[in-house]
């Protein structure tokens, strides 16, 4: 008889069910449905399948199904039933879409929520633990997830939920389990990453408390295995008497890591998906995925600009004028004096026929906006938290690297216009804005305008805690990709002269 533990899992999926890209739908190899094959392939009796959070949110199947088919039942759920998973925790943007779509998606998983530090009105999403009898071993099982989503949520999304420290919650419960259960193995699911080098011990973000990874295994004594998501950084090995392990984002690979109680050893490996998809899943969704496709193919309105993104850095270096037309959308609803955006991950830019394929592409989040008031001071402030962005290195102006590895955070650095400015890269932190005017005029402290930015940066996400503590005039509780779909469709042809307000040096 087999007497391996053997444990799958998937993390960060952000609603990737089909196995392409939805820029250009070139076949890929990701999404839950060649995951899934994966997994079934790799399942024996002694196996359990965890998703380790952040499903609801990232694919334009998701905007598509949550903006325009709410009311139908929610793919994603459908989809983790079918593979079927044993457990499942919970993950920052599982939050995105309020709290009506987490609790019916909670409600509709035929699998137990393992997320223990978060907590609805005072009642648990779950037990602390489980205890799984398994190849004759006693496992003790149990979830977290990164306690930092009231810096990033919109209130309305998270009223009446609370979230513990995760660092403080697994501590708590370790003991637990080793005081009360006579466990063999203890696993712990966490929705959070590593925030320093599990090799060097070196810093690799700002120490936030986000990701609490290496802390785990280095200051609580008795986790056998800490499985990661959240960060989208591959990685795994074992730090002290702990096997980490965490998977890339969207299906691309899935965590197997066996237990085997006759050797005393523990391995972990990332399992790159298979080429063949689960046609039950892709089957199980297929009717909304059509209409989804054809939805990204409507047309809204063309642009006489170039919009389209063929370099992400020299795009953020030299501001693409993709950022001047989102600024423009911005102001144009908000009416406010500034407006910023931040060039997204893989983002496309626009071509010359706008299809709202261009949109999702392009604004890739479910943000909504608001208008806050500041002085500027605090505008200074807010442009040497974006001028962090930079480094020199060699001569040349580089992404620094806590921006860009092991998490690439270019969602942290906005570009803002209604205002004009130069960053000095080779100057120290908090000293690089060397210039700042507004129509030719400089900035005082104690001048007073409008900025319009998205709920994330509002609440002082990414760091900016400056824009946080500030006065909020108005807030649009839109989806910003039907706020610019608005505007193109209204305008009909997209035309303005380019915008050059950033200068960034050496």
């Amino acid at each position: 008889m087999n007497k391996k533990i053997r444990i799958l899992m998937t993390s960060d999926v952000h609603a990737y069910l089909y196995p392409y890209a939805y820029a250009d739908k070139t076949d890929k190899p990701m999404g839950l449905a060649k995951a899934a094959h994966t997994m079934r392939r790799l399942k024996n009796e002694n196996t359990i399948l965890i998703d380790n959070g952040d499903v609801l949110e990232g694919s334009p199947l998701a905007y598509f199904h949550f903006q325009k088919n709410k009311d139908k039942d929610n793919p994603f759920t459908k989809a983790m039933n079918q593979v079927p998973y044993d457990f499942f925790n919970l993950g920052n943007h599982d939050f995105n879409h309020g709290q009506d779509v987490l609790v019916d998606h909670v409600k509709h998983l035929n699998m137990p929520c393992i997320t223990a530090n978060v907590s609805y009105q005072g009642i648990p999403f779950s037990k602390p633990y489980r205890i799984l009898d398994i190849a004759d071993q006693k496992v003790a099982l149990f979830g977290i997830m990164t306690h930092f989503v009231p810096n990033w949520e919109s209130p309305e999304n998270i009223r009446d939920l609370s979230f513990e420290d995760a660092f403080e919650c697994t501590k708590r419960i370790v003991e637990e389990i080793k005081e009360k259960e006579n466990a063999d193995y203890i696993i712990a699911v966490y929705h959070g990453g590593m925030e320093k080098d599990p090799d060097t011990g070196m810093e690799s973000e700002v120490q936030t408390g986000e990701n609490q990874g290496y802390r785990m295994c280095t200051e609580i004594e008795g986790i056998d295995v800490l499985l990661c998501g959240h960060q989208h950084h591959p990685m795994y090995g074992r730090l002290n008497d702990t096997v980490y392990i965490q998977p890339p984002q969207e299906g691309r690979e899935i965590v197997m890591v066996e237990i085997d109680p006759e050797q005393d050893s523990i391995s972990a490996e990332l399992v790159a998906v298979d080429e063949i998809a689960d046609e039950d899943i892709l089957n199980l969704v297929n009717e909304e995925e059509e209409e989804c496709q054809k939805w990204l193919d409507m047309p809204l309105g063309t642009c006489n600009v170039d919009l389209k993104v063929l370099d992400e850095d020299d795009a953020r270096l030299h501001k693409s004028q993709v950022i001047t037309f989102l600024n423009r959308v911005c102001e144009d609803i908000s009416h406010a004096d500034i407006s910023a955006n931040a060039l997204f991950l893989h983002a496309k830019g626009f071509n010359s026929k706008i299809t709202m394929r261009d949109l999702v592409s392009t604004y890739v989040f479910p943000n909504t906006l608001a208008i806050k008031e500041i002085n500027g001071k605090i505008l200074k402030e807010y442009l040497e938290k974006c001028a962090e962005f930079w480094d020199v290195q060699d001569g040349k102006i580089v992404i620094e690297k806590f921006h860009d590895f092991p998490t690439p955070q270019h969602f942290n650095y906005d570009m803002l216009d209604g205002v004009e400015y130069e960053i000095k890269v080779s100057n120290p932190v908090g000293s690089r804005i060397t210039k700042l005017t507004r129509n030719g005029i400089d900035v005082k402290e104690d001048d007073v305008f409008t900025l319009c930015i998205n709920n994330y940066r509002a609440a002082g996400g990414g760091g900016f805690t400056m824009l946080k503590d500030a006065k909020t005039i108005k807030e649009i509780q839109r989806n910003v990709v039907e706020i610019i779909a608005d505007y193109i469709t209204k305008e009909k042809v997209i035309d303005f002269d380019p915008v050059n307000n950033i200068r960034v040096v050496i």
